[in-house]
């Protein structure tokens, strides 16, 4: 990790030539591909020595999910009118051909610490937990449990606006992240953030 040198991350959305870099590196090497982001979001590059090393890619949080929502404790009026307090990372790519050890782990932990600044400095508001969902077919969701993110539970199977009751997606872990000590009570206040 040593050897990386400087670790710089960047929000490069809304800036062209590094946005497209963005996206193209997500759709290449991210098993999920590149999605076009609606509502608000952020598309970080973590760059050493002026080359990508890594994407982080953060969203609107659903308007709802069961195992978070009981995490905070809040009611369904609040959490309508503050979940735009959440941020979701629904992509976090390190460039494949690097095999750095603790790479991984420290970024998030660089990145949650920047990443309300961030949202502050483009939407004007901040970001007071940040959740992600681990799809463990595949990982086992290990740097984000080193960086300290706590495991909620596992998704049922289905989508928000799902058909059925029968699972049509892969069950996932849901890790969240508190970003600030007061996170319940800021979530929770009914006159929105201040």
């Amino acid at each position: 990790l040593s050897d990386l040198g400087a670790l710089e991350l960047r929000q490069v959305r809304r800036l062209a030539a590094e946005e497209a870099i963005f996206d193209g590196l997500v759709e290449e090497h991210h098993y999920l591909g590149y999605q076009r982001p609606v509502g608000e979001h952020l598309k970080i590059l973590a760059y050493a020595a002026e080359r990508p090393v890594a994407c982080f890619a953060w969203s609107s949080s659903l308007p709802r999910l069961r195992l978070r929502d009981s995490f905070i404790g809040w009611s369904p009026s609040v959490r309508a009118r503050n979940v735009q307090l959440i941020a979701y990372n629904n992509r976090f790519l390190i460039l494949p051909w690097l095999r750095i050890r603790h790479l991984a782990t420290h970024l998030l932990g660089r990145m949650t610490r920047e990443l309300s600044l961030h949202w502050e400095q483009l939407y004007g508001h901040p970001i007071y937990l940040a959740e992600t969902y681990v799809d463990r077919s595949r990982f086992a969701g290990t740097c984000y449990r080193a960086a300290n993110w706590i495991h909620l539970g596992r998704t049922v199977g289905r989508g928000n606006h799902a058909p059925t009751t029968q699972p049509t997606r892969s069950k996932k872990d849901v890790l969240v992240l508190p970003l600030h000590k007061r996170f319940r009570a800021l979530l929770s206040q009914e006159s929105g953030a201040s």
